[in-house]
């Protein structure tokens, strides 16, 4: 079936339900409890003023897809959306210009390389493959409408607002510091304009990109946006429709693909979950009909996930049934 059959399709959901409140509150703080001390990582410091942050906070959140919120530790405290962003743009893209187009130019596979690698687009043709490493969301961002940068970036920053459900805002402080060193990713947007896969100036694209990652969320607000994407399209707090259910499809499968960077097998191999990580230690995960669960801790693993955040919702996953590859036998009538 070619892709663009697919909305001509009834399609049917069933994703099964979480729990009653009382008791995902419980599991929620629980993990928490359980991954609090875990001291293995490090904190990024190819970004100057990430290396400032303090490498024991750890929240955690979930969101159901009913508005259940669920929150524990520092669930509440600000950091930079970093890479996460890219999963949330890609979704306003498609909502924009459609399945077809936005992966004719950006592409749906994993590279199998670091985040960064310039040597993924040459090897590739200019291709950047996926939305979820620099090239790839660089050359998304760039297919924001707008006639100039400023509307571009005010699209991104209200398209993100409504995926969180409040108005988000840039870490001034953050965007200098990473406008200051983003020379790859400058590079990145000039090779992508050389190839022919961005029709507008690479440094504005890449600025408006910086801009993004440097917006400031919380955990809870992740879950919140990803339990948007788990709810066909509806924020489940503001009961506003921010993108299609189709859209969501789409996002979520190259999130599963893609969302951790060359860990990405692995992840959902023992996890089953789509996620997306960021360098500040953000990881939101995605159950699609129940809700999303969102992890904040800085000690990142050697690819650049946060080590508690990655164990705690690896915990949830298993004691709350998120994973979408398990499954129980069906009852079967006797002969």
């Amino acid at each position: 079936m070619e892709p663009t059959e697919l909305a001509d399709v009834e399609q049917n959901v069933s994703t099964g339900s979480l729990p009653g409140w009382g008791r995902v509150d419980e599991l929620v703080r629980d993990a928490h409890r359980r991954y609090a001390g875990e001291q293995g990582g490090v904190v990024a410091d190819y970004i100057p003023i990430l290396a400032e942050v303090d490498p024991d906070l750890f929240g955690l959140a979930l969101i159901e897809s009913n508005g259940g919120l669920h929150d524990a530790g520092d669930a509440l405290h600000p950091f930079s959306i970093q890479s996460i962003s890219k999963m949330f743009v890609y979704a306003l893209a498609i909502q924009h210009h459609g399945h077809r187009r936005v992966r004719e130019i950006v592409g749906v596979n994993n590279t199998g390389l670091p985040f960064n690698s310039v040597m993924a687009l040459e090897l590739n043709g200019g291709h950047p493959m996926n939305p979820m490493v620099n090239a790839g969301a660089i050359a998304t961002t760039a297919l924001m409408p707008g006639a100039t940068s400023v509307e571009q970036w005010e699209l991104v920053r209200e398209g993100l607002s409504a995926f969180a459900g409040r108005a988000l805002s840039l870490d001034g402080a953050v965007y200098a510091s990473e406008a200051q060193t983003n020379e790859r990713n400058r590079a990145i947007g000039r090779l992508l304009r050389s190839y022919g896969r961005l029709q507008s100036d690479p440094e504005e694209a890449v600025d408006v990109y910086t801009r993004q990652c440097a917006l400031s969320v919380t955990a809870h607000d992740l879950a919140v946006m990803g339990a948007t994407l788990a709810d066909g399209g509806v924020n489940p707090v503001t009961g506003d429709r921010v993108v299609s259910a189709d859209v969501c499809r789409d996002t979520l499968a190259v999130v599963a693909a893609t969302g951790l960077y060359e860990r990405s097998g692995e992840w959902l191999f023992e996890i089953g979950l789509p996620a997306k990580s960021g360098v500040t230690g953000g990881i939101v995960a995605v159950s699609p009909g129940k809700g999303a669960v969102a992890g904040f801790s800085p000690r990142l693993d050697p690819a650049g996930n946060s080590v508690r955040s990655q164990l705690a919702i690896g915990h949830l996953s298993r004691s709350l049934g998120l994973n979408l590859f398990a499954s129980a036998p069906a009852a079967h009538a006797s002969d």
